[in-house]
C-alpha cells in the first residue's frame, strides 16, 4: 500500500513539472488575456508531429501539461468558453486517439487529446493574421523524427540525381484562393506529386517531395529538407495572386539579394516571405542559432549555385512555354526566402495567377495540372542532362548521349534527322519548347532508345 502511494507521489509530481516547464512560454502574455471564446480546434498532419491549432476569439492565458496511464496531453484555457453547438474534432490518424473537453472551476475549458504514444509538445501562440484571428498552437512531436528514406540500390561510384520538390503553403496557410474556394495549396500539392512522378520515371534520377500532405513547413525548413537529402535541384511550385484579376501567365523565379527585377516580382516575394506568419511558425528558440550562424555564413558564397539556379531555370521557362501562357519569358529575380538555399540551385515556379477567372479554373483541372507538371519536371531534367552532377549516372556518356553544337542554318527537325530521334525527344532532354534555337547553343543528343 505504501509503495502504491510512493509511486503515485512520484507520478504525479512528475506530471507537476513537466506540466510546469510546458507552461512557462505560454505563461509570458497571460497577463493582458481576458475572456475568450474557443471558436473551433483544427488538426493538421505531418510526418514527424501532429499540429492542433485553437482558434480563440482574443488572446487566451492557457496551461499545458502532459500526463501517463494512460497517455494524455492536457490544455487549460483559462477564462475561455465554448459557444453553443460547438463541435469536438475526430482523431484523423498520427498519434491522437481521441479528444474529450469539458469546463472546469474558474471558467476553465480544458481540451484532452489521449495519445498512442509519448510525444514532446512545442507551443506557442500567434497574433491576428488575416484570414486568421488569435491562435495557439501545439505541435506533439514524435520522439524519433522520420528519417529520409534510404536511396535506390545504385553502381557503386555513382549515384541518381536528387530532385526536391516544394509543394508551396499547407496546413493553415491556404495561399491563394480563387472564387469557389479552389486553393493554392491544393493546385500546387497535385502538381507536385505530378511532376515528382515524370522525374522518378526518368532514368537516373530520383524526387524528393517537401511536403506530401495538408500540413504547414516553414520557409527555412524546406531547404533545410532538400540538404538533408543533399538534393541536387530545389524547385517551389506556386499558383499564387495578384492585386488586379487581368494578370495571368506562367513565371519563374530565381533569388536576389539587389531587389526584385519587376514590381510583380516585389510583390509576390513579400507576399510568400509572410507564409510562415500565416502558416503559424512559434518564436526562434535559441536551440538552432548555430544553423542560422552557419546559413548567414553560406549565404556570402552563393555566386555559383545562384548562376545554376539561372541556368535551371531559363530551362524550365522555355519548356513551360510549349503549355501555358507566360508571364515572363525570362527568370526573373526577387527576395524569397525559400530559394536561400547556399549551395542547392533553387528556383520558384508560378504556374498562373488564381486571381484571374480564366486561369483559375484551368489550373483547378487535371489535365492542365499534368502538362504543368510535365514541363517542370522535362525543364530541371534538361538543365540536369546538360550540367550533371560529376558523380552522378547521368554524367556518364550512355546516359548523356552525344552533344551537337548549334550553327547557323541549323534547324531542330534537321537536327533530329541528322541524329535519328524525334524532336519532341531534343525538347524533352534539353528543356526547349517549340523550334526556336540559338547560334552557340549545346544540344544534349539522347540515345534513340530515349534517355
Amino acid at each position: 500500500m505504501n509503495s502504491s502511494i510512493v509511486v503515485n507521489r512520484h507520478r504525479c509530481a512528475r506530471s507537476l513539472v513537466a506540466g510546469l516547464v510546458l507552461v512557462l512560454p505560454g505563461a509570458a502574455g497571460a497577463g493582458a488575456a481576458g475572456a475568450a471564446e474557443l471558436e473551433r480546434i483544427r488538426m493538421h498532419q505531418a510526418p514527424d508531429h501532429t499540429r492542433v491549432v485553437f482558434d480563440t476569439s482574443g488572446p487566451v492565458d492557457y496551461r499545458l501539461f502532459t500526463l501517463d496511464e494512460p497517455r494524455r496531453v492536457v490544455v487549460d484555457l483559462r477564462q475561455t468558453s465554448v459557444p453553443r453547438g460547438f463541435a469536438t474534432p475526430a482523431a484523423k490518424g498520427g498519434v491522437i486517439e481521441r479528444v474529450r473537453r469539458a469546463p472546469r472551476a474558474r471558467g476553465t475549458y480544458r481540451v484532452v487529446f489521449d495519445v498512442s504514444r509519448e510525444v514532446s509538445p512545442k507551443h506557442f501562440t500567434l497574433e491576428p493574421v488575416p484570414p486568421y484571428g488569435h491562435r495557439l498552437v501545439v505541435d506533439l512531436f514524435l520522439p524519433e523524427p522520420e528519417r529520409p528514406a534510404p536511396r535506390r540500390e545504385e553502381p557503386e561510384g555513382l549515384r541518381d540525381v536528387i530532385v526536391a520538390v516544394d509543394a508551396g503553403h499547407g496546413g493553415d496557410d491556404p495561399g491563394a484562393v480563387a472564387r469557389g474556394g479552389v486553393y493554392e495549396k491544393d493546385v500546387v500539392l497535385s502538381i507536385a506529386r505530378r511532376a515528382a512522378r515524370h522525374i522518378d520515371r526518368a532514368d537516373g534520377f530520383r524526387a524528393v517531395m517537401v511536403r506530401d500532405g495538408d500540413y504547414y513547413v516553414s520557409l527555412r525548413r524546406r531547404t533545410a529538407i532538400a540538404r538533408q537529402h543533399r538534393a541536387d535541384m530545389f524547385v517551389s511550385i506556386h499558383a499564387d495572386a495578384f492585386r488586379s484579376p487581368r494578370v495571368r501567365g506562367a513565371s519563374v523565379y530565381a533569388l536576389s539579394d539587389r531587389g526584385a527585377s519587376s514590381e510583380t516580382a516585389r510583390w509576390l516575394a513579400d507576399r510568400e516571405n509572410r507564409s510562415d506568419l500565416i502558416g503559424g511558425v512559434g518564436p526562434v528558440s535559441l536551440e538552432d542559432k548555430d544553423e542560422q550562424v552557419r546559413s548567414v555564413l553560406l549565404d556570402l558564397s552563393m555566386d555559383g549555385t545562384l548562376r545554376a539556379s539561372l541556368a535551371a531555370g531559363e530551362s524550365v521557362v522555355g519548356s513551360l512555354s510549349g503549355v501555358s501562357r507566360m508571364h515572363k519569358r525570362r527568370v526573373e529575380q526577387a527576395g524569397f526566402v525559400v530559394l536561400k538555399s547556399p549551395d542547392v540551385p533553387s528556383i520558384l515556379v508560378e504556374t498562373g495567377y488564381l486571381s484571374n477567372p480564366q486561369e483559375a479554373k484551368l489550373l483547378a483541372t487535371a489535365g492542365h495540372q499534368e502538362k504543368v507538371a510535365r514541363a517542370i519536371a522535362d525543364g530541371i531534367r534538361g538543365y540536369l542532362l546538360r550540367n550533371p552532377p560529376p558523380d552522378a549516372r547521368i554524367a556518364t556518356m550512355e546516359h548523356r548521349g552525344t552533344r551537337h553544337v548549334i550553327e547557323r542554318g541549323d534547324t531542330l527537325s534537321e537536327i533530329a534527322e541528322r541524329y535519328r530521334v524525334s524532336t519532341a525527344m531534343l525538347r524533352s532532354a534539353n528543356g526547349i519548347a517549340g523550334d526556336r534555337i540559338r547560334v552557340g547553343q549545346v544540344l544534349l543528343i539522347p540515345s534513340s532508345s530515349g534517355s
